[in-house]
């Protein structure tokens, strides 16, 4: 499974020696192209590599229509290409729960416009329940999503820098006895948190960095 998808994903999964064949689904938060600009490549990577697998892609209403869009922007005719595999979408509205590729995910509204409907995200697989914030401005959602999580998996853009639709630290220190997962990990790191890994105590997700939970 991979939880969102940016433009650079697949790049990214065969410098770390993961087989991108091997995922089964992608759950996207919001279709901004740093979350959501990596499903066009993963397709036709499938397809040259002789994937036979379906692939699910999970996302907010208009998920769709997004995917066909940049599909025939920068390869015409490849959203209708035959391939060996299927690629089905399931659209996710706030407050919908979804079953599919051995997910189950559930969605709250996020605040971050984006198009089409943004959300935070709890899932369920393989016994764990992770959440996840997405990009989002502070909302109370984030409390339903963190509840007894294994991992949640936090926005933390600056450290106290307000930016409209977006998580900080500070935000997330503000409200850490209200987030009641069993772990948090920071993602979304401007410069200015990169700066601060190790003075601030939370643990920083990187690229190829393994997790047991």
């Amino acid at each position: 499974m991979l939880l969102d998808c940016g433009a650079t994903s697949l790049t990214a999964l065969k410098r770390c020696d993961l087989d991108p064949g091997e995922v089964s689904a992608v759950v996207v938060s919001h279709l901004h192209g740093d979350h959501f600009g990596g499903p066009p490549f993963l397709v036709l990577d499938g397809q040259f590599a002789g994937r036979s697998e379906p692939l699910t892609v999970i996302g907010p209403p208009g998920t769709a229509a997004r995917l066909h869009a940049p599909m025939e922007c920068l390869f015409p005719g490849s959203s209708t290409a035959r391939r060996r595999f299927a690629v089905q979408v399931r659209e996710l509205a706030p407050g919908a729960t979804v079953h599919a590729a051995g997910v189950q995910a559930a969605a709250w509204a996020a605040d971050h416009p984006s198009g089409a409907p943004a959300l935070c995200l709890r899932l369920a697989v393989a016994g764990k329940v992770i959440g996840y914030t997405g990009d989002t401005a502070w909302t109370g959602s984030l409390i339903q999503v963190a509840a007894e999580a294994d991992l949640l998996i936090a926005e933390a853009y600056y450290r106290d820098k307000p930016v409209p639709y977006h998580l900080r630290l500070a935000d997330l220190q503000a409200h850490r006895a209200e987030l009641a997962s069993r772990r948090i990990i920071l993602t979304h790191l401007s410069a200015d948190m990169l700066a601060a890994q190790g003075q601030h105590g939370y643990q920083v997700a990187s690229d190829g960095l393994s997790l047991r939970i």
